[in-house]
């Protein structure tokens, strides 16, 4: 969104202006000023030659829900805006638009070096979901840039990390490992879920492609599941790599998508054939429902981070607590990359081990009243999880390891209730837990805090 001034100079709009504006105006017809719920499946045509144009990618117009829908539309434009891209395209959920972005460009015997720390959903949808297609993949430490650049090979054809992983809270170095895919015309891919682009905009540290799901911070308030892709316009997918992209397509008669439609060529093929074909579209009520959400993002997410970091450093000073791990503790190795990549806090999501392990984890979450025990973050409810047992129950030991879960990890998305009852109930939690593992003395001791000054109230860590 800009807008000449009077001196001739553009005027930007701030984040907050465009997470509420951009994408959409007044419906020209009615004059609503919410974006109105489109809920129709399909458009009548002006006439047989305007018909065949749409159909033909002559023209850019509404042919069915599938493909486009003008609430959706107002969504994409919405996020691509805000992250600072061409554009995007929405989709059901996050692995449906994840899915959908590497089947655009991937076709069988190429390969995707992937890292390590990522959620588990999509470490099963890279590993078998990939091997199904006959694409091949590699992990590696998200941490060693040398990992990146060894592991990349001549079929090489994406890079692809967490902005922040899940659970461990590690912050990627995205910049480095940007210009190593460029320096072999490969693309990076990245998902900004945990961060949102009012935290982190990857696509301004050289990322290609950035995939979120929406049903975590950008919604907001765990109502609404979908996904959105957005590219950042600038990858040159005619460079002799990506025939996929490149090449005319067969179900096209013969288009050439990036020669046509140059920087939006692998959007519109994201669009036209993987969004239409695998069918994961985005409902319009949906993409209502989560403008919404987007509307109050900046609000939302300076609350989100505030009480994490104090959460954060309520449990560093617990007896019964092992390790924190949040990139907004100065102590924290990764300290450095979100000063970097994300000043305005390390996101809201993070996770922790629990002295006494499964059983003290256990009786822990089965003791909270306010955090709810669930399968989702980035909700304004505070939300708690044992990633072993659940998110990541598909991962073998090896795997675990290297996504840095253990037994006791606790995994934390805190919301936007009061602090105090946030840490009173997780006091709650503790007293159980130190039952359950038998531990308290020990650990109180190694914590140089006596046990009897657990159990008081907790206090405030501003």
């Amino acid at each position: 969104m800009t807008e000449i001034n009077p001196n001739g100079r553009p005027h930007a709009y701030g984040f907050d202006t465009r997470a509420v504006h951009a994408g959409q105006r007044p419906d020209p017809y009615t004059g609503a000023r919410a974006v109105p719920i489109f809920q129709t499946t399909s458009y009548v045509f002006e006439d047989t030659d305007s018909a065949a144009a749409y159909f033909n990618l002559q023209e850019y117009g509404n042919t069915y829900s599938r493909i486009m829908n003008p609430t959706v539309a107002a969504f994409e434009e919405r996020i691509g805006n805000l992250e600072g891209g061409a554009g995007g395209v929405a989709f059901a959920s996050g692995l449906a638009g994840q899915a959908a972005a590497l089947f655009t460009m991937l076709q069988p015997g190429d390969h995707v070096v992937a890292s390590s720390a990522l959620y588990g959903g999509s470490v099963t949808q890279l590993k078998h979901l990939l091997r199904k297609l006959s694409v091949e993949l590699t992990f590696v430490d998200p941490d060693d840039l040398s990992l990146w650049e060894g592991a990349i090979r001549p079929t090489t054809k994406a890079l692809f990390g967490e902005t922040i992983g899940n659970p461990g809270g590690n912050v990627l170095d995205v910049e480095p490992i940007a210009r190593l895919g460029h320096d072999h015309g490969i693309p990076l891919v990245i998902d900004n879920t945990f961060a949102t682009p009012y935290l982190c905009r990857p696509i301004e540290w050289g990322a290609d492609i950035v995939i979120h799901s929406a049903t975590k911070f950008l919604g907001g308030h765990g109502t609404s599941l979908g996904g959105v892709v957005v590219e950042a316009g600038t990858f040159d997918w005619s460079n002799g790599r990506f025939p996929v992209v490149a090449d005319p397509s067969p179900a096209y008669h013969g288009l050439a998508f990036h020669e046509t439609f140059g920087m939006y060529g692998y959007l519109m093929k994201l669009r036209a054939e993987s969004l239409r074909d695998l069918g994961g579209a985005m409902s319009p009520f949906n993409a209502f429902l989560l403008l919404l959400g987007v509307e109050t993002l900046p609000i939302r997410m300076d609350r989100h981070v505030a009480n994490a970091e104090d959460i954060a450093r309520f449990l560093v000073c617990h007896p019964m607590v092992e390790r924190v791990r949040y990139a907004g503790l100065e102590d924290s190795s990764y300290y450095p990359l979100k000063e970097k990549y994300l000043p305005r806090g390390a996101g809201a999501v993070f996770s922790f081990d629990i002295r006494g392990g499964r059983a003290a984890g256990t009786a822990l979450i089965e003791r909270l009243q306010l955090w709810s025990h669930l399968a989702n973050v980035g909700d304004a409810k505070s939300l708690i999880i044992h990633p072993a047992s659940t998110t990541h129950r598909q991962l073998g030991d090896e795997e675990l390891r290297a996504a840095g879960i253990t037994a006791g990890t606790i995994r934390l998305s805190v919301g936007l209730e009061t602090l105090d009852d946030l840490i009173w109930d997780l006091e709650r939690g503790f007293r159980a837990a130190r039952a359950a593992g038998g531990t308290n003395e020990e650990a109180a001791a190694a914590a140089g805090r006596t046990v009897e000054g657990v159990e008081t109230e907790p206090q405030v860590l501003r």
